[in-house]
């Protein structure tokens, strides 16, 4: 049997805390590819751009190397580690000084192709969720007129 090619990519020392980071990172863990990108561009999160360029730059390294569609893979490991911690101290009154700790963190994403399985199941739950969504629309949208034996009414003679 073939392995599962994996794909990575990373971003070492990014200035923005592990915590803020991992909110992130936890919206798009284990997402098809596409729909995390499309997830990450209405995110106002300030870790939305550094994630979502891991994530591009691990497809970019997907699609040279084994030339893969971007519709067959999705995330399998998105993790957040903490990097270094840079003090600096802000300046107080009479003559103090109070410590401030930078956080960063490394960012890193690894990629898998979906197996053709996955693939069915995943088409099948987005036109679930697409005709939830349509029935939901149509359901606010115009609502079915009740006729005279529907309504309850009894014989209005």
């Amino acid at each position: 049997m073939d392995p599962v090619k994996e794909f990575r990519a990373c971003h070492r020392y990014a200035r923005i805390s592990p915590r803020k980071a991992r909110y992130v990172m936890d919206l798009v863990r284990g997402l098809p590819v596409e729909r995390a990108l499309n997830d990450l561009r209405f995110s106002l999160k300030r870790a939305t751009p550094m994630i979502s360029k891991v994530i591009r730059s691990a497809l970019a390294n997907a699609t040279q190397e084994a030339g893969l569609e971007t519709s067959s893979l999705f995330i399998a490991q998105a993790l957040v580690d903490v990097g270094p911690q840079i003090k600096r101290f802000k300046p107080r009154a009479m003559g103090r000084a109070y410590p401030r700790i930078r956080r960063t963190c490394h960012i890193s994403v690894v990629l898998r192709e979906m197996m053709p399985e996955a693939k069915v199941k995943r088409d099948q739950q987005e036109a679930r969720r697409a005709a939830k969504a349509k029935r939901r629309l149509d359901r606010g949208r115009n609502p079915a007129p009740a006729t005279a034996g529907e309504s309850g009414e009894k014989g209005k003679d």
